[in-house]
C-alpha cells in the first residue's frame, strides 16, 4: 500500500528543540548557509554596486560568497531572477533573489590524495605522470557501503549512488581524476552528505568502495523569520518529502520556489540559511527586509544635486502606502512613485533602497524633483453655446495657478474666460487631502461669476435679440474615493441667477412672454445640496464610465427655490479590431420650483448633432443616446461615423412658460454623420458634418471629448 502523508502537519513558527549534541554539519549546505548573518544587507549593497559596474553579476556573487564562507566555496548552481534592464536598475536598484547550492572544493576531500597513493601503489611500474597523462588502474569491482564499510540498510540509496556513477564500473581502468569526478556526482545526487573512495586489494583485483553517509530522514520543519510568507505555502512545499531521506537537490528547488514567491510579489525577502538538525528536523531561516526608515531627498532640477525643497516632507510621506516595519515591496514602491507623481508638483520621483547598517532592514530614500510651483498662463477655446456672429464661439482665457500653497500640495486657481458673449471668472482653492483625515478626502472652495448664452432654452428670438443668464455661485465640496474606480462628492452651493438683455438690464420674460425666473423676480436664489458618484474604468476615453448626479434645493428662506434635479450618464467602449465602438446614454429629470433656464436642453455638438444648440427641445425630462465608430486614419488623425437620438419624453410643456413649444421645437429628433478627430495639446479637435431628420445639414466643431 502506498504511503500517505495526510496526517502530517507542519509549523512555520520558531520551535524550541531540547539541547542535543549536533551531528557533523552537512557539507556544502548547512555549514555554509547558516553563516549568513547580515546576508541581506550585503546582498543589497552588492546588487546596487552591480548595476554601476560592467563586472558580471555572477562574479560579484562568487566574491561575496567567498567573503562570507571562504575561498573554498564553489558555486555549483545559481538561480537568479532580476526585474528590469540594467539601465533601469541604476535609477531603481532592485533586490534580486538568488538560490544557491554551495559546494566544498575538491581540495576539501582528503581522500583524493589517499586514493591517488593507493592506486599508484597498485600499479606494477610506478612512474611520474604529467597532468594530462595520468596513470590508469584496473578496477575489478565497484561497491557502495556506509561509512563503516557495511552494506547500506536502504537499497534504494545504494541504487541512487550506483546510478550516479559515470566512469567507475567493474573491469574498467580509471584515473584518480575520474574517481574524484564520480565522488562529486554521488554528492550532487543530493542524498548523501559525505562520500569517501577507498581502494581495497583483493585476490580478484582492486575493489573500489565508495563509503557514503546518507542524509537524515525528514521528520519536521522549523521556519524562522517568515512574517509575510504564508504558512500553507511552506507546508505544501515540504509535504511530499516527509518521512523520506532529505535530498539536497529537492531542498534547493524548495528554496528556489520560496525565493520565487517573494520575487513574484516584489518583496525583499529570501531564504538565508538552512540546517539539518538532529532527528531529521530542517531549520529554515528566512530573511525579510523590513523598512527601517523612509526619508525624502530633494534634487535640483538642473544639477541633480541635493537641495532644499518647498514641499513639506510629511505631505509626501502621507501619500505612501509603504510604512515603517513592513517588508519592502517593489510593486508597492512603484505604486507609491505613481501616487506622488499624480500630486502634480513633482517632475521626477524614484525610490532607492539602502541597507540599514547590520540590522537586516532597509532604509528607503525617495528622490524627488519639484516642478515650478505656479505661474500665469493664457489660452483659447470654443463655446458651443454661440451659433452666430463673426467670432462665433471663440473664447480666450487668462489664469494664475499655484500648485503647492504652503508646501502642502494645496491648489489655488484664479481664471478668467472671455468670449463674444460668454464670460467666467472663477476662484478655486483645493486641498487634495484634508489634514488628519485617513480617507483621502479633498476639499474645494469655489467662487464663480459667469455669464452664458440663454439660447439653449430661450433662443431664436424673432427680433434677433439675445439674452444671457448670469450666475454668481459660491460653495464648498468634499470628494473622496469610495472604492476602487469609484469616487463620491458632496457639497453645499449657493447660487444667485437671473436673465439679462443685450444691454445688461435684468429681464423676467422673453419675447414670447415666457418667464425667465421661477420666483417672478429679476433673480432666483437657491441653496443646493449636491451629491455625485463617478465610476471610471481604465481612464481612457473609450473605457466604461458612469456618473450619477443629484441636486436638492433647500428652502432655508421662503424665497429660495425648492426642487430636485437628477442626471445620469453612462458610456461603454468596445474594441472591434482596429476600430472602436463607443455607446453612450444620458438622461435626467427635474421636479419642483426650478428656473426655466435650468431645463434640460437637447440638441447640439454635445447632444444630438445635426441640430443647433437646444433646437430639439427643452424639457423637464430627457434621454439622449449616441453610437460612434472611430477608426485610425493617418498618425494622430481618426475618422468617425456617428448617430444620435434625443427626446424630452413629452415634458416640454411642463417647463414654466413652455419655451420649447413657443419656438415650435419638435421635442425629439435624430442626427447622423461623419467627421475627423485630431489629437492636440488642448485635447481632441473634432470636426463633424451631420444630417438631421429634417434634412438639414450642419458642421460641428469642438475641442475635447463629448460630455
Amino acid at each position: 500500500m502506498p504511503l500517505r502523508n495526510d496526517d502530517v502537519r507542519f509549523i512555520s513558527s520558531p520551535l524550541k528543540i531540547p539541547p542535543f549534541r549536533p551531528q557533523p554539519p552537512v557539507p556544502f549546505f548547512a555549514q555554509t548557509l547558516t553563516k549568513s548573518k547580515n546576508f541581506l544587507s550585503h546582498l543589497i549593497y552588492s546588487l546596487n554596486e552591480s548595476t554601476r559596474s560592467t563586472e558580471p553579476f555572477t562574479r560579484k556573487l562568487q566574491s561575496f560568497a567567498e567573503h562570507l564562507y571562504g575561498k573554498s566555496v564553489r558555486i555549483c548552481s545559481t538561480c537568479l531572477s532580476m526585474t528590469g534592464a540594467v539601465d533601469t536598475l541604476v535609477n531603481f536598484p532592485l533586490l534580486c533573489s538568488a538560490s544557491l547550492s554551495l559546494n566544498q572544493s575538491s581540495a576539501e576531500f582528503p581522500a583524493q590524495s589517499e586514493l591517488s597513493t593507493q592506486l599508484q601503489q597498485k600499479a606494477q611500474q610506478p612512474h611520474s605522470v604529467s597532468r594530462s597523462d595520468e596513470e590508469r588502474v584496473l578496477i575489478s569491482e565497484v561497491l557502495v557501503r556506509n561509512k563503516d564499510g557495511e552494506e547500506l540498510e536502504r537499497k534504494d540509496l545504494e541504487t541512487e549512488a550506483l546510478t550516479a556513477l559515470k566512469a567507475c564500473r567493474a573491469n574498467s581502468a580509471l584515473t584518480v581524476r575520474e574517481v574524484q569526478e564520480d565522488v562529486h556526482r554521488i554528492i550532487d545526487s543530493g542524498y548523501f552528505c559525505s562520500c569517501m573512495p577507498v581502494a581495497v586489494d583483493t585476490r580478484d583485483g582492486i575493489r573500489l568502495v565508495f563509503q557514503v553517509e546518507p542524509n537524515q530522514e525528514f521528520h519536521g520543519l522549523v521556519c524562522e523569520g517568515a512574517n509575510v510568507l504564508p504558512t500553507k505555502f511552506v507546508e505544501d512545499a515540504f509535504r511530499d518529502g516527509y518521512g523520506k531521506v532529505v535530498n539536497i537537490r529537492r531542498l534547493d528547488e524548495v528554496i528556489t520556489s520560496i525565493n520565487g514567491w517573494y520575487m513574484e510579489r516584489g518583496l525583499f525577502g529570501m531564504v538565508s540559511g538552512v540546517e539539518i538538525l538532529s532527528g531529521g528536523i530542517i531549520r529554515l531561516q528566512v530573511a525579510e527586509a523590513e523598512v527601517n526608515n523612509i526619508s525624502i531627498r530633494f534634487l535640483d532640477r538642473k544639477t541633480g544635486e541635493p537641495t532644499k525643497g518647498k514641499t513639506r516632507p510629511e505631505t509626501i510621506l502621507r501619500q505612501l502606502t509603504t510604512k515603517k516595519g513592513q517588508v519592502y515591496s517593489m510593486l508597492q514602491g512603484k505604486r507609491d512613485v505613481e501616487t506622488v507623481l499624480t500630486m502634480g508638483i513633482m517632475e521626477d520621483v524614484s525610490i532607492i533602497p539602502q541597507p540599514a547598517g547590520d540590522t537586516g532592514k532597509v532604509d528607503l530614500i525617495m528622490n524627488v524633483v519639484e516642478r515650478p510651483s505656479g505661474g500665469f498662463s493664457a489660452g483659447g477655446g470654443i463655446s458651443s453655446g454661440i451659433t452666430s456672429g463673426p467670432l462665433s464661439g471663440l473664447i480666450g482665457s487668462f489664469a494664475y495657478s499655484h500648485r503647492n500653497v504652503f508646501g502642502r500640495n494645496q491648489k489655488l486657481n484664479i481664471s478668467l474666460e472671455r468670449g463674444q458673449i460668454d464670460s467666467i471668472f472663477r476662484i478655486n482653492y483645493t486641498d487634495p487631502w484634508i489634514e488628519g483625515d485617513d480617507k483621502r478626502t479633498s476639499r474645494t472652495i469655489m467662487v464663480q461669476n459667469s455669464r452664458t448664452p440663454g439660447t439653449h432654452v430661450h433662443g431664436n428670438q424673432p427680433d434677433n435679440s439675445s439674452l444671457t443668464i448670469g450666475r454668481v455661485t459660491a460653495g464648498m465640496e468634499f470628494s473622496r474615493p469610495i472604492r476602487p474606480k469609484w469616487s463620491g462628492t458632496v457639497g453645499l452651493i449657493f447660487q444667485h441667477s437671473g436673465a439679462r438683455d443685450e444691454k445688461g438690464n435684468p429681464i423676467i420674460k422673453d419675447f414670447y412672454s415666457s418667464p425667465l425666473t421661477a420666483s417672478g423676480k429679476t433673480n432666483d436664489e437657491m441653496l443646493i445640496a449636491k451629491f455625485e458618484s463617478v465610476y471610471t474604468g481604465s481612464g481612457d476615453q473609450g473605457s466604461s464610465m458612469f456618473v450619477f448626479n443629484m441636486e436638492q434645493g433647500l428652502p432655508v428662506l421662503p424665497e429660495w427655490l425648492f426642487f430636485n434635479r437628477v442626471n445620469a450618464r453612462a458610456r461603454k467602449g468596445v474594441e472591434i479590431g482596429p476600430a472602436r465602438l463607443l455607446l453612450s446614454l444620458s438622461g435626467g429629470h427635474v421636479v419642483g420650483n426650478f428656473s426655466p433656464h435650468e431645463a434640460f436642453a437637447i440638441g447640439g455638438t454635445n447632444s444630438v448633432r445635426g441640430y443647433e444648440e437646444g433646437a430639439v427641445g427643452s424639457g423637464q425630462s430627457y434621454v439622449v443616446g449616441s453610437g460612434e465608430i472611430s477608426f485610425p486614419m493617418l498618425g494622430p488623425v481618426e475618422g468617425v461615423i456617428f448617430s444620435d437620438y434625443g427626446t424630452d419624453l413629452g415634458s416640454g410643456p411642463s417647463v414654466p412658460g413652455d419655451p420649447a413649444g413657443a419656438r415650435l421645437k419638435p421635442g425629439s429628433g435624430y442626427g447622423y454623420g461623419f467627421g475627423i478627430r485630431v489629437d492636440s495639446p488642448l485635447g481632441p479637435l473634432r470636426l463633424e458634418y451631420a444630417f438631421n431628420d429634417k434634412q438639414a445639414k450642419r458642421f460641428h466643431f469642438g475641442v475635447g471629448y463629448r460630455n
